[in-house]
């Protein structure tokens, strides 16, 4: 059985002509007759009476007709819940992040959120970002630092650029420079991410020291952001890196967050798929929002 056929069917049964039923159906009375014709086969009854001068419901018919019309009626609901979930989902924006946004992933979400979007974030790897954007399980993504071989088939666009700080124990003698010029860090031990979670950032930093004369002493593994500050708010000698953002998040009387010389940045990058315009201006538009409010 074909919802089609049930379609004719209840057609012709409203009509009670199979040339009327026909035209409003718009197909030719022929493939309407046969259909109905194999509908009764299959059933082993017949639907419909017919006659030169008229066509009425059998009892079978009549019994049919209300059944026929509920199947008929979920169809449509059917369909309908699948349009409205089509429409909610045209208002979600799946985003992957980067660590350490701070108040800029605030502040785009906030402006997201006054343009009618609902954001699903998702926290992946740089390399799982570029995947799901390519391959449209994310609608864009933050990466920062730029990567002409990005092995897929995306756009980068740059939003703004992050600027770094240099943490340390707060009761270290450089702690009290308002600025660290990066030399002066040659002789402490360098706590970093490793490369493979965050290359843009481990690159920069390293080619930063290299250029100013020295080679960073390698500290104890990293593990996550805040251990390495609570190792450091200990009183471990060590400094390491992190965003300005982030700074303002996780700031602590015991640690000291201290811009350095010569300024390092990474420019921060929305990623998104070739063709998706109408999100990818509501996004940029959310970027400069927060860009403006944070004046960088």
């Amino acid at each position: 059985m074909e919802l089609r056929q049930l379609r004719y069917f209840v057609t012709v049964a409203e009509e009670l002509h199979f040339g009327r039923a026909a035209e409003r159906l718009t197909i030719v009375q022929s493939a309407v007759s046969q259909q109905i014709g194999r509908l009764e086969r299959e059933l082993g009854v017949e639907l419909f009476d017919r006659s030169p001068r008229h066509v009425r419901l059998t009892e079978a018919g009549a019994v049919f007709l209300p059944a026929a019309r509920a199947v008929l009626d979920a169809e449509r609901r059917a369909v309908d819940t699948i349009g409205e979930y089509v429409d909610s989902r045209e208002t979600v924006l799946r985003l992957g992040t980067s660590r350490g946004m701070g108040d800029r992933l605030t502040r785009v979400l906030e402006a997201l959120a006054a343009s009618g979007y609902r954001v699903e974030l998702a926290a992946v790897s740089p390399e799982e970002r570029l995947r799901r954007v390519a391959e449209r399980e994310l609608d864009a993504a933050f990466l920062r630092g730029v990567d002409d071989d990005l092995g897929h088939d995306v756009r980068m666009i740059p939003v703004w650029r992050d600027e770094l700080m240099v943490a340390l124990p707060s009761r270290h003698p450089l702690a009290s420079a308002p600025t660290l010029d990066l030399g002066d860090l040659a002789s402490l031990p360098l706590v970093l991410v490793e490369r493979r979670a965050n290359p843009a950032l481990v690159d920069l930093v390293t080619r930063a020291c290299q250029d100013a004369g020295f080679t960073p002493v390698p500290g104890p593994p990293h593990s996550t952001l805040q251990d390495t500050l609570a190792s450091l708010a200990a009183g471990t000698d060590g400094w390491t890196v992190l965003y300005a953002s982030a700074a303002d998040q996780v700031r602590t009387t015991r640690v000291a967050f201290r811009p350095v010389r010569p300024p390092l940045s990474l420019p921060a990058m929305l990623v998104v798929p070739p063709n998706t315009p109408s999100r990818t201006e509501a996004l940029l538009a959310a970027c400069r929002v927060q860009d403006h409010d944070l004046g960088s």
